[in-house]
């Protein structure tokens, strides 16, 4: 399955400003990701911005930046744009979208999140563990799965952040998604849900709208990066595997 990697990337965050560009170990955080699409092989990847720096940077180092729109109203709409600028676009069967923060993001997550779309979902994504003390975190993204016995997929029943004290087949979600072409296209083409609007998450505008969205799971995915804190322990994980290579 050919894919299109796509990493949007905006250094206007209302919670952690010109986070793109902030450095981890010396290197900038959307250079790190971008190196992790590369090496995973697994298609071609891009980094849709919308300013200089970021395209400066990625374009420096021999990869493909595409600029965007910067009134654009989410990373979705980025990386649609950014796809369909594709001289090539109609070779990929699959646009992953892989989020920025996520330095530390392994090749296996990018494999696994295609593997929705191989059993007939037109919209894919991963789940992975989540402790008790995290099911209560309002800032952290829950996801509730029925499991195929079947099937290496499951399917998103629901998405929330505040806690529902949901006991059976929770997990946490990460945000990383695999869109057929189509199903892209028709997601930034229908207007945000009641649902979305009022939890602040996007991927329950495909749920209210009678989408499927299959999900995978992978054991102990690393964190994104939201604040200066988690870019420290980034940091610190990094800098000790670097001393122990």
């Amino acid at each position: 399955m050919k894919s299109a990697i796509i990493i949007p990337a905006r250094m206007a965050s209302q919670r952690f400003p010109n986070k793109p560009m902030a450095k981890i170990d010396g290197i900038p955080m959307i250079e790190r990701v971008w190196r992790q699409g590369v090496e995973s092989k697994i298609g071609d990847v891009f980094v849709a911005c919308c300013e200089n720096e970021v395209f400066d940077l990625i374009s420096s180092k021999g990869g493909k930046a595409i600029m965007t729109d910067p009134n654009l109203p989410s990373g979705t709409d980025r990386i649609f744009e950014a796809y369909s600028s594709l001289e090539n676009k109609d070779d990929y069967e699959s646009i992953i979208n892989l989020q920025g923060d996520m330095p530390l993001i392994d090749t296996l997550v990018l494999e696994s999140v295609n593997e929705p779309l191989k059993y007939g979902y037109k919209i894919g994504t991963i789940a992975t563990d989540i402790s008790n003390e995290e099911k209560e975190n309002s800032n952290i993204t829950k996801v509730i799965i029925n499991w195929n016995k079947t099937k290496s997929v499951g399917e998103s029943i629901d998405f929330y952040k505040e806690s529902k004290k949901q006991v059976e087949n929770i997990y946490q979600h990460v945000g990383i998604y695999s869109f057929k072409p189509d199903a892209l296209h028709n997601f930034v083409s229908m207007q945000p849900s009641n649902n979305e609007i009022e939890r602040k998450l996007e991927q329950l505008r495909a749920l209210d709208a009678g989408v499927k969205i299959g999900i995978t799971y992978v054991e102990n995915i690393s964190i994104s990066v939201d604040t200066l804190e988690d870019l420290m322990l980034i940091e610190k994980i990094i800098k000790n595997k670097n001393e122990t290579d």
